[in-house]
Protein backbone atom coordinates (compact mmCIF):
# COMPACT_ATOMS: atom_id res chain seq x y z
CA UNK A 1 0.00 0.00 0.00
CA UNK A 2 2.74 2.34 0.74
CA UNK A 3 4.55 1.32 -2.05
CA UNK A 4 1.51 2.68 -4.29
CA UNK A 5 1.07 6.03 -2.53
CA UNK A 6 4.52 6.49 -2.99
CA UNK A 7 4.20 5.86 -6.81
CA UNK A 8 1.00 7.83 -6.95
CA UNK A 9 2.81 11.15 -5.31
CA UNK A 10 5.85 10.91 -7.71
CA UNK A 11 3.29 10.24 -10.83
CA UNK A 12 1.44 13.64 -9.38
CA UNK A 13 4.81 15.91 -8.74
CA UNK A 14 6.18 14.68 -12.17
CA UNK A 15 3.11 15.63 -13.94
CA UNK A 16 3.26 18.99 -11.86
CA UNK A 17 6.35 19.57 -12.67
CA UNK A 18 5.92 18.99 -16.20
CA UNK A 19 3.11 21.32 -15.97
CA UNK A 20 4.67 24.06 -14.76
CA UNK A 21 7.96 23.76 -17.05
CA UNK A 22 5.07 24.15 -20.35
CA UNK A 23 3.18 26.75 -18.86
CA UNK A 24 6.51 28.65 -18.05
CA UNK A 25 7.76 28.43 -21.98
CA UNK A 26 4.04 29.31 -22.99
CA UNK A 27 3.94 31.97 -20.68
CA UNK A 28 6.84 33.41 -22.00
CA UNK A 29 7.15 33.11 -25.72
CA UNK A 30 5.71 35.56 -28.27
CA UNK A 31 2.74 35.89 -29.96
CA UNK A 32 2.34 38.12 -32.77
CA UNK A 33 0.08 38.45 -35.94
CA UNK A 34 2.87 38.32 -39.04
CA UNK A 35 0.05 38.74 -41.83
CA UNK A 36 -3.50 39.07 -42.67
CA UNK A 37 -4.71 37.67 -46.40
CA UNK A 38 -8.20 36.98 -47.80
CA UNK A 39 -9.89 39.37 -46.40
CA UNK A 40 -13.82 39.63 -47.22
CA UNK A 41 -16.26 41.55 -45.43
CA UNK A 42 -20.00 40.61 -45.86
CA UNK A 43 -18.58 38.48 -48.77
CA UNK A 44 -16.21 41.28 -50.57
CA UNK A 45 -12.50 41.43 -50.53
CA UNK A 46 -11.52 44.52 -48.34
CA UNK A 47 -8.70 45.35 -50.51
CA UNK A 48 -11.85 46.11 -53.77
CA UNK A 49 -14.04 48.61 -51.06
CA UNK A 50 -10.75 50.44 -49.97
CA UNK A 51 -9.69 51.54 -53.58
CA UNK A 52 -7.42 54.08 -54.10
CA UNK A 53 -6.94 54.05 -49.94
CA UNK A 54 -10.69 55.41 -49.83
CA UNK A 55 -13.55 53.31 -49.01
CA UNK A 56 -15.83 52.58 -51.31
CA UNK A 57 -19.58 51.44 -50.22
CA UNK A 58 -21.20 52.07 -53.78
CA UNK A 59 -18.83 48.54 -54.53
CA UNK A 60 -20.60 46.61 -51.58
CA UNK A 61 -24.20 46.91 -51.58
CA UNK A 62 -24.20 44.08 -49.84
CA UNK A 63 -22.55 45.54 -47.00
CA UNK A 64 -25.85 47.83 -46.43
CA UNK A 65 -28.09 44.96 -46.08
CA UNK A 66 -25.63 43.37 -44.18
CA UNK A 67 -26.13 45.74 -41.30
CA UNK A 68 -29.79 45.57 -42.02
CA UNK A 69 -29.54 42.36 -41.30
CA UNK A 70 -27.21 42.89 -37.79
CA UNK A 71 -25.22 39.73 -39.69
CA UNK A 72 -21.51 41.08 -41.10
CA UNK A 73 -19.86 38.29 -41.52
CA UNK A 74 -15.95 38.71 -41.50
CA UNK A 75 -13.62 35.98 -43.37
CA UNK A 76 -9.76 36.57 -43.43
CA UNK A 77 -6.36 34.04 -43.05
CA UNK A 78 -4.28 35.27 -40.42
CA UNK A 79 -0.84 33.93 -39.67
CA UNK A 80 0.23 34.03 -35.99
CA UNK A 81 3.60 33.90 -35.07
CA UNK A 82 4.64 31.91 -32.04
CA UNK A 83 8.62 32.69 -30.88
CA UNK A 84 10.07 30.24 -27.68
CA UNK A 85 12.45 32.33 -26.38
CA UNK A 86 13.58 30.26 -23.63
CA UNK A 87 16.43 27.36 -23.93
CA UNK A 88 13.47 24.76 -23.17
CA UNK A 89 11.39 22.75 -25.97
CA UNK A 90 7.44 22.75 -25.62
CA UNK A 91 4.60 21.75 -27.61
CA UNK A 92 0.84 22.60 -27.73
CA UNK A 93 -2.20 19.97 -29.20
CA UNK A 94 -4.77 22.85 -29.38
CA UNK A 95 -5.47 26.02 -28.90
CA UNK A 96 -8.64 28.54 -28.26
CA UNK A 97 -7.89 32.18 -29.19
CA UNK A 98 -10.00 35.78 -28.80
CA UNK A 99 -8.85 38.38 -30.97
CA UNK A 100 -9.96 42.20 -29.72
CA UNK A 101 -9.68 45.46 -31.20
CA UNK A 102 -9.55 48.35 -28.65
CA UNK A 103 -11.27 45.71 -26.45
CA UNK A 104 -13.58 44.79 -28.33
CA UNK A 105 -14.23 41.25 -30.33
CA UNK A 106 -13.73 40.76 -33.41
CA UNK A 107 -13.23 36.78 -33.79
CA UNK A 108 -13.20 33.96 -31.77
CA UNK A 109 -12.34 30.10 -32.14
CA UNK A 110 -10.22 27.10 -31.73
CA UNK A 111 -7.22 25.44 -33.78
CA UNK A 112 -6.92 21.82 -33.43
CA UNK A 113 -3.42 21.63 -34.41
CA UNK A 114 0.47 20.56 -32.84
CA UNK A 115 2.64 23.00 -32.63
CA UNK A 116 6.26 22.31 -31.66
CA UNK A 117 7.65 24.94 -29.90
CA UNK A 118 11.62 24.47 -29.91
CA UNK A 119 13.49 26.88 -28.11
CA UNK A 120 14.98 29.89 -29.78
CA UNK A 121 12.67 29.34 -33.00
CA UNK A 122 9.64 30.96 -34.49
CA UNK A 123 6.37 28.67 -36.13
CA UNK A 124 3.79 30.18 -38.09
CA UNK A 125 0.32 28.99 -37.21
CA UNK A 126 -2.55 29.79 -39.84
CA UNK A 127 -5.79 30.82 -38.51
CA UNK A 128 -8.89 30.82 -40.80
CA UNK A 129 -11.30 33.20 -39.38
CA UNK A 130 -14.93 33.37 -39.91
CA UNK A 131 -17.02 35.76 -37.17
CA UNK A 132 -19.93 38.05 -37.23
CA UNK A 133 -18.30 41.71 -36.54
CA UNK A 134 -21.96 43.27 -36.59
CA UNK A 135 -21.81 44.37 -33.07
CA UNK A 136 -18.20 45.98 -33.98
CA UNK A 137 -18.87 47.81 -36.59
CA UNK A 138 -22.27 49.24 -34.90
CA UNK A 139 -20.13 51.43 -33.20
CA UNK A 140 -19.81 54.83 -35.15
CA UNK A 141 -16.57 55.25 -33.70
CA UNK A 142 -15.15 52.18 -34.16
CA UNK A 143 -16.15 52.13 -37.55
CA UNK A 144 -14.49 55.32 -38.34
CA UNK A 145 -11.48 54.29 -36.80
CA UNK A 146 -11.48 50.94 -38.85
CA UNK A 147 -11.92 52.70 -42.09
CA UNK A 148 -9.37 54.93 -40.96
CA UNK A 149 -6.65 52.25 -40.48
CA UNK A 150 -7.20 49.98 -43.42
CA UNK A 151 -7.20 53.13 -45.50
CA UNK A 152 -3.55 53.62 -44.27
CA UNK A 153 -0.81 53.68 -46.64
CA UNK A 154 1.49 50.30 -46.91
CA UNK A 155 4.10 52.75 -45.45
CA UNK A 156 5.35 55.98 -44.83
CA UNK A 157 3.48 58.94 -43.40
CA UNK A 158 0.27 57.54 -44.38
CA UNK A 159 0.90 54.16 -42.22
CA UNK A 160 -1.67 53.46 -39.60
CA UNK A 161 -0.91 51.25 -36.74
CA UNK A 162 -3.55 49.89 -33.74
CA UNK A 163 -3.66 47.93 -30.78
CA UNK A 164 -4.82 44.32 -31.15
CA UNK A 165 -4.99 41.92 -28.38
CA UNK A 166 -4.52 38.16 -28.34
CA UNK A 167 -6.20 36.29 -25.79
CA UNK A 168 -4.73 32.64 -26.42
CA UNK A 169 -5.76 29.50 -23.89
CA UNK A 170 -3.75 26.37 -24.80
CA UNK A 171 -4.20 23.07 -24.23
CA UNK A 172 -1.14 20.11 -24.18
CA UNK A 173 -0.88 16.40 -23.95
CA UNK A 174 0.99 15.24 -20.56
CA UNK A 175 0.96 11.46 -21.08
CA UNK A 176 -1.74 10.20 -22.10
CA UNK A 177 -4.05 13.60 -20.43
CA UNK A 178 -5.12 16.73 -22.22
CA UNK A 179 -4.03 19.42 -20.10
CA UNK A 180 -5.89 23.26 -20.77
CA UNK A 181 -4.46 25.81 -19.40
CA UNK A 182 -6.62 27.42 -16.42
CA UNK A 183 -6.85 30.64 -18.10
CA UNK A 184 -6.37 32.93 -21.53
CA UNK A 185 -2.85 34.06 -21.99
CA UNK A 186 -3.44 38.57 -22.81
CA UNK A 187 -1.17 39.83 -25.58
CA UNK A 188 -1.34 43.31 -26.74
CA UNK A 189 0.46 43.86 -29.92
CA UNK A 190 0.75 47.65 -32.10
CA UNK A 191 -0.06 46.11 -35.78
CA UNK A 192 0.41 48.61 -38.78
CA UNK A 193 -2.04 49.14 -41.99
CA UNK A 194 0.79 47.42 -44.24
CA UNK A 195 -0.35 43.88 -42.84
CA UNK A 196 -3.34 44.37 -44.91
CA UNK A 197 -1.51 45.18 -48.49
Amino acid sequence: MKKIVLIALIALVSLSCGVSRKIEVLEKSNYSIKSADHIYLAGKDVSQLFKNRTFDLSSAPGLALAMLRKNIPLSADINLSIHNPTNKNTSINQFDYIILIKGQEIASGSVAKNINLVSGQTVDVPITINSNIYTFLSNGNTLEELIDFVGGDKSGPGERKSTISIKIRPSFMLGNQTIRYPRYLVFDREISSKILY
